[in-house]
């Protein structure tokens, strides 16, 4: 049975979603990732608006930046940003583009949108915290089905899981819009490469949050949300 949590946050979304306007293309993208970013904000992730740029924070880095609605609302629904800013998305003096910028939006890690870069980004940010020796941030990183065709993927894939990076979870929001696929489903593409990994249903509150605190010590942890098809 899929469940969902029943917070203020869960309840305040859809209003603060629909404030955003004029990216309507990209509302499918937005929309499939809604649940996994809820439950990472609200029972997850250790990051508030007042240890955004605490050394030991957790790191959550967007890596499907095309469709950022759903992340700018949520950051809005925890005093991240102003719930105003989501009434200007992309206007000449807005913060809020169409691709989220670090530089211009509190809580915000990367500048993302150009798919394929953040898992190696992530991958590159856990490596840094572990050469510090900060050892309790975690690193997540959100990325698209489509998004894994991009070859870099690859690479960051087998890195993380050759060197034990254990600090860093990739979450595949699975719309089933990729071209390329991968035998044996996305999953089998990260275990054979040293990685754990959990494929759940992406609406279901109850197991995502099980998945995405269900990382093991010395291995890299995948978590697979399956949503409605995109077509």
């Amino acid at each position: 049975m899929t469940t969902a949590l029943t917070t203020d946050t869960g309840a305040r979304l859809p209003g603060l979603i629909r404030r955003l306007t004029g990216d309507e293309k990209h509302a499918p993208s937005a929309h499939s990732t809604i649940d996994v970013l809820q439950v990472l904000y609200d029972r997850v992730l250790r990051i508030t608006p007042d240890t955004v740029d605490a050394p030991d924070r957790d790191r959550f880095l967007l890596s499907k930046g095309h469709g950022p609605a759903a992340y700018y609302a949520v950051l809005a629904a925890h005093g991240f940003i102003p719930e105003d800013w989501l009434d200007d998305l992309g206007g000449p003096q807005s913060r809020l583009g169409h691709h989220p910028d670090r530089v211009l939006v509190p809580g915000v890690e990367i500048g993302s949108g150009s798919l394929g870069h953040g898992l190696g980004l992530g991958v590159g940010t856990a490596l840094g915290l572990r050469a510090q020796g900060l050892l309790t941030p975690r690193v997540y990183v959100l990325l698209g089905d489509a998004e894994l065709d991009e070859g870099s993927n690859h690479e960051a894939i087998a890195y993380a899981g050759a060197t034990g990076l254990d600090s860093l979870t990739a979450i595949v929001v699975d719309n089933s819009s990729a071209t390329h696929g991968w035998a044996g489903g996305i999953a089998s593409r990260f275990t054979v490469n040293g990685w754990t990994a959990d494929t759940v249903d992406g609406r279901d509150h109850t197991a995502l949050y099980a998945a995405l605190t269900g990382h093991r010590p010395g291995r890299p942890h995948l978590v697979v949300a399956r949503v409605e098809s995109k077509g």
